[in-house]
């Protein structure tokens, strides 16, 4: 990692990639934030925990597909600076003005403003790394910043646990806020080159083009995308194995909280404990795969994890539910990040070799769609099943259908070869 850094020996680089890991690092102390703050108003309940955060992912599908449009004619520099600082203002208006009123509106409304300002900062930042890099360090800058993001996942996750855990949600948003002013600091930091170069009557002129390219270029290029997927039968099969991987996600998601939560008595310290270990497996399995996966089937290595995925879930359920240990806990959360970590890696490997190069960008835009979509939907279902069911048989549950699709997979697969298409598989 030290290696990775000094060989790029660029100050300006370096400053996005610090203020990546500030702002990242700042991301899951806000998680932790929000769970502990449900956690303080209504204790145990999945469907308040999930309104809250399905405002984190709605912003995915109003802003998401038009984001690209204006970032790629701003300065992108701006962009993040002012995403970070109106970000860490908004989030700041949440302990000082809003925990303490009885209703939830403002709050709902705060989280949604903040993540439809992420659907810009996140194009932005990718984009902008061509721009402080060689074409030759391109691969090792976006190495660096994929890895940092992970160890910066797994830091902000126990340290935002432990904060709210001890100075409460207030705490939480307070650290959350400083993460987006330090990120915004460094990044406008990065040169005079990138500041803003338009007047007044470009930017209006601008927000006509980008009006005009909305109306028509978009939503043509939506139309075509989505017929590209329809007619691509392998493309079909990852979107439907992510739609279920994530679906699966979304229903054990405020499910597992809550349940860790009564099964360890604590708002937040062993949630975060947990996610760092399932973000070690995440990370230790996604090196695995790139390093030695490349001989077997792309198809049959997502299949197998879906399979083992699904009973690993049902034996932490048990194990928990029966035992209450958190170091069996956390090992049993260690293996099931290094199970699922090859999946997305084969899946957008997969993506790439059968995309045509001019269709790559749609294909990955509307798969983030749909990711987020099985995810809110199984979210939403699962909180209100939550009402009604326990916790413990609502995980069961979802693990034995997502072991039992991925067994199908796999008869099927052992069948028919490697040519699977979606049809085949979940018809």
């Amino acid at each position: 990692m030290v290696g990775l850094i000094a060989k790029l020996k660029n100050s300006r680089f370096l400053r996005l990639w610090l203020g990546q890991v500030f702002s990242q690092f700042g991301d899951r102390i806000n998680q932790m934030a929000l769970i502990g703050l449900i956690a303080g108003r209504t204790p145990g309940s999945a469907v308040e925990l999930a309104k809250l955060l399905s405002f984190t992912i709605i912003p995915v599908f109003i802003i998401g597909p038009v984001a690209g449009v204006y970032v790629d004619r701003w300065d992108k520099r701006t962009t993040l600076f002012v995403c970070d600082f109106l970000r860490g203002l908004l989030v700041l208006t949440i302990p000082f003005i809003f925990i303490d009123r009885g209703s939830m509106i403002p709050i709902y409304a705060v989280v949604f403003l903040a993540f439809c300002l992420s659907r810009f900062y996140v194009p932005a930042k990718m984009s902008i790394i061509p721009d402080l890099v060689g074409e030759k360090d391109l691969l090792m800058a976006n190495s660096l910043v994929t890895t940092t993001g992970m160890i910066a996942f797994i830091l902000g996750c126990v340290s935002g646990g432990f904060i709210v855990e001890k100075f409460g949600a207030k705490g939480g948003f307070i650290c959350d806020a400083a993460t987006f002013f330090v990120s915004g600091i460094l990044v406008f930091s990065i040169g005079s080159q990138f500041r803003m170069k338009i007047n007044t009557s470009e930017i209006i002129g601008i927000s006509k083009e980008v009006m005009t390219v909305i109306k028509k270029s978009v939503l043509s290029e939506i139309k075509e995308g989505v017929s590209y997927l329809i007619n691509h039968k392998d493309i079909r099969f990852i979107v439907s194995t992510l739609f279920i991987l994530f679906s699966a996600a979304g229903a054990i998601y405020v499910v597992i909280i809550v349940f860790v939560q009564e099964a360890f008595h604590s708002v937040t310290r062993d949630l975060g404990l947990l996610a760092v270990f399932l973000g070690l497996g995440l990370f230790l399995g996604s090196l695995i795969y790139g390093r030695w996966g490349q001989r077997p089937s792309k198809f049959k290595v997502i299949f197998f994890c879906l399979f083992l995925g699904g009973l690993m879930v049902i034996l932490f359920s048990a194990v928990v539910h029966k035992v209450q240990n958190l170091s069996v806990a956390a090992s049993l959360t260690f293996l099931l990040g290094l199970i699922l970590g090859p999946i997305m890696i084969a899946a957008n490997t997969v993506v790439h070799e059968v995309s045509d190069e001019g269709m790559r960008g749609k294909v990955f835009s509307f798969l983030e769609i749909v990711m987020h979509l099985g995810f809110l939907i199984a979210m939403l279902v699962s909180s209100i099943l939550a009402e009604y069911i326990a916790h413990f048989w609502i995980l069961i549950g979802v693990g034995s259908v997502f072991s039992f699709i991925g067994l199908i997979g796999l008869l099927r697969y052992k069948k028919e070869g490697s040519n699977l298409a979606t049809e085949r598989v979940f018809q």
